[in-house]
């Protein structure tokens, strides 16, 4: 009898502690994204121009249980908040892979109607964008005052982006973007969706912005994420990667396919880009 009723009270222990994981990990899914600050310095920093603000955030993930209207509408209320000059989104607006109409996604999206930035909003889509439909996204996106830009490069304020396509989902072509880049004025940086182009990229492009990994999404202690949506791993996981010349932030995203973070908690970035310090 006592081994039965200690394998009921392991069966017990064992469901509730599956049962606080999963409201963890849903709750953490569902918080405010923390607002993660950087300072970088570009070495071809117009002269004269004053430093930018720029928002970066990624994988919006709109309209399921995460990423509901009051929530998104909450986060752009705090992103204006911020007063950015400029707002970068690296893709996957949509969850899921079911095709959407324009009407549908444009009802998720409405509430990136309020941001507001003085340089506009810019984004490039995400995998899952591509697997949902991206005309529909790009007319919702269009219809709240998103710029999408896929394998294009556009000049906002003191900035050159190249806006590169997904790779995950293997639309990026980044020599040509990064060539028409190379042809607008301003300091260079790339905007994308997944950071595994960021070994291809070009001395004179030292800036990369992404997201897609979620930072994680489920990151184990002492092991790391349990399924890396990269080639390269967890190389590229989170936060701000220096190599040599090169930096590359990614953020983890304010949202996902599905309402569970496990700790890997959404954020955003609130970068300050300026010239180099004198001397």
């Amino acid at each position: 009898m006592s081994g039965m009723r200690n394998t009921r009270l392991l069966l017990i222990g064992l469901g509730a502690c599956l049962t606080g994981t999963l409201l963890w990990g849903f709750l953490e899914a569902r918080a405010d994204p923390i607002v993660r600050r950087a300072e970088l310095a570009l070495a071809d920093w117009p002269a004269g121009a004053p430093p930018l603000r720029l928002v970066l955030l990624s994988d919006v993930h709109a309209g399921n249980l995460a990423v509901t209207p009051a929530r998104l509408e909450r986060i752009a209320a705090s992103i204006n908040a911020l007063r950015p000059d400029l707002v970068l989104i690296a893709g996957d607006f949509m969850p899921g892979e079911e095709e959407i109409d324009a009407a549908s996604a444009t009802a998720r999206l409405t509430p990136l109607k309020r941001l507001r930035a003085r340089l506009g909003v810019v984004a490039v889509p995400g995998n899952h964008d591509h697997w949902t439909g991206l005309g529909a996204v790009r007319t919702a996106l269009a219809g709240v005052g998103v710029t999408l830009l896929a394998n294009q490069a556009a000049a906002r304020g003191p900035l050159a982006i190249a806006a590169v396509d997904d790779d995950y989902s293997e639309y990026a072509r980044t020599a040509p973007t990064i060539a028409a880049a190379r042809r607008l004025p301003g300091a260079k940086l790339v905007l994308t969706h997944s950071p595994d182009i960021a070994p291809q990229l070009p001395r004179d492009f030292p800036l990369l912005l992404a997201g897609h990994t979620h930072c994680g999404q489920v990151v184990i202690p002492f092991y790391g994420s349990l399924d890396p949506v990269s080639r390269y791993q967890d190389r590229y996981r989170c936060g701000v990667i220096r190599e040599g010349v090169r930096t590359v932030i990614v953020t983890a995203g304010i949202g996902g396919s599905l309402p569970f973070r496990l700790n890997a908690p959404p954020d955003m970035w609130l970068l300050t880009l300026g010239p180099p310090a004198q001397r």
